[in-house]
């Protein structure tokens, strides 16, 4: 992920409650997501999310120790990625496990860069001049043609599912997918042919008009989501994720987490990348495996849910 997106999702995210009116007016179209899934109106529901699956081993590593933990229930698999067959292998191991796809359109890292999964022959607006993804969400979204871009969601959906792996949810690497209108329908088009709910944000509604008109009255959006930007310094990291669950209001949160260990090998992938880099992700993993997050949870009344619960109202449809 990139600060420039990620630091808009929090800022806006911390704005939301001063929003006022007008935002009401406009996620009122939507129903509410626990509601919907039969909860109360008081009820603190959370996925805690580890991004970046496939990205390297030590992402996978940490993210399947965290999964043991019990306090990380989601997770999203970047399918291009040269780490795929080892997500595939523990997916296949552990059917229940609520894994969905991170599709990517973007390669992000100075010296780690991945292609499609379509070749630049089938999809040459995918690739930037070097032959890897763009870099950056802002450049592939102005350049990518959407039906190469579908021909490409539809690749790494079926790409998941060859190695066996059965996803439960899509989001998008970067929120590519997020940043126009004709990126987003077409996302959305695809999700509902594959009867799979995609990750929106009621929050980001304000900020992108046409997502509630996209989605419809009966469209899955959570509440909030929140994670981790560059401004929170490395001795503040506990602090902000015990505010982050102090402050959980009633609905359905996201919080997204980047799990990896610190290592060698996690330390190359991000090289002059302290954003989402080696440490961060270190810093992530220690403190969402830890007692003191478990007990936060335990102490504000929080409830864990996933995605696999979520689209279960898709099969009911």
């Amino acid at each position: 992920m990139r600060a420039r997106f990620s630091t808009f999702i929090f800022a806006f995210a911390l704005a939301h409650a001063c929003a006022g009116l007008a935002a009401a007016q406009t996620t009122g179209e939507v129903k509410s997501l626990a509601a919907r899934l039969g909860y109360p109106p008081d009820a603190k529901l959370l996925i805690v999310h580890a991004d970046d699956v496939a990205v390297a081993h030590s992402v996978n590593a940490a993210t399947f120790k965290a999964f043991e933990s019990g306090l990380v229930n989601s997770a999203s698999i970047m399918v291009p990625c040269a780490w795929l067959p080892e997500v595939a292998d523990y997916a296949r191991q552990h059917p229940d496990a609520d894994l969905g796809l991170h599709l990517t359109l973007t390669s992000e890292w100075k010296t780690y860069r991945w292609g499609a999964v379509l070749s630049k022959d089938r999809a040459p607006t995918l690739y930037a001049p070097d032959g890897y993804l763009y870099p950056s969400e802002d450049v592939a979204a102005a350049h990518v043609a959407v039906p190469e871009a579908e021909a490409e969601v539809r690749a790494q959906i079926a790409r998941a599912r060859a190695f066996g792996i059965s996803p439960t949810h899509l989001d998008s690497h970067m929120r590519t997918l997020y940043t126009t209108r004709p990126l987003f329908e077409m996302l959305l088009r695809v999700a509902r042919e594959e009867r799979l709910p995609v990750m929106v944000s009621r929050e980001w509604f304000g900020e992108a008009p046409f997502l509630p008109a996209a989605l419809g009255p009966d469209g899955l959006v959570v509440d909030h989501i929140v994670s981790a930007d560059p401004s929170v310094r490395p001795e503040r990291w506990a602090d902000f994720y015990t505010d982050v669950v102090k402050s959980l209001k009633p609905g359905v949160t996201e919080l997204i987490v980047h799990l990896a260990y610190d290592d060698a090998e996690m330390r190359a992938v991000t090289l002059d990348h302290p954003n989402w880099g080696a440490a961060w992700r270190q810093r992530d993993f220690d403190f969402v495996t830890g007692e003191q997050f478990r007990r936060l949870l335990k102490e504000q009344n929080v409830k864990l849910i996933t995605w696999r619960e979520v689209g279960k109202l898709l099969a009911k449809s």
